[in-house]
């Protein structure tokens, strides 16, 4: 029963999310107005100033999990809202993933395709399958095989 509940939850994500990271080319995400809403997850502006400071918490765990550690948009929203992560609603979550700007996530999976191809001698399909499993990387389609087709 249980098993059954975390898949109707990481379906019910997967649609909430099934905006987030589509665009493979782009290297910011969400609408138009949200990419110029922010020019950094620790902007000062005048808008970053009205958002709630648990929402501006989150969005800055956010960058640096995607500037850090190279992981995917679907990736943080999960990190954040995981109880043994960060432990943010999941709507707060949302907010987050989708409000980050200046993330190229082609990048994000080629540097993650690098580290399992250098540290972990992984073939090119083991990689793709790693960096697209929602129990790996949870990359879209488009960024891993942007990945697979720029590693050196």
């Amino acid at each position: 029963m249980r098993r059954i509940a975390l898949i109707s939850i990481g379906l019910a994500a997967t649609l909430l999310l099934s905006g987030c990271g589509t665009d493979s080319s782009s290297t910011e995400s969400g609408s138009p107005s949200e990419q110029t809403s922010h020019t950094s997850a620790a902007a000062t502006s005048e808008s970053a100033k009205k958002i709630p400071a648990e929402y501006q918490a989150a969005l800055n765990k956010a960058d640096s999990y995607a500037r850090t550690m190279s992981m995917s948009k679907r990736g943080i929203y999960d990190q954040l809202k995981s109880a043994s992560g960060e432990n943010f609603s999941p709507k707060v979550a949302y907010w987050a993933a989708t409000h980050l700007s200046g993330i190229n996530w082609n990048q994000n999976a080629l540097e993650k395709a690098k580290s399992y191809r250098d540290d972990m001698s992984m073939s090119k399909n083991a990689i793709y399958d790693q960096l697209t499993s929602s129990y790996g990387e949870s990359f879209t389609a488009s960024q891993a095989q942007y990945a697979i087709n720029h590693l050196d």
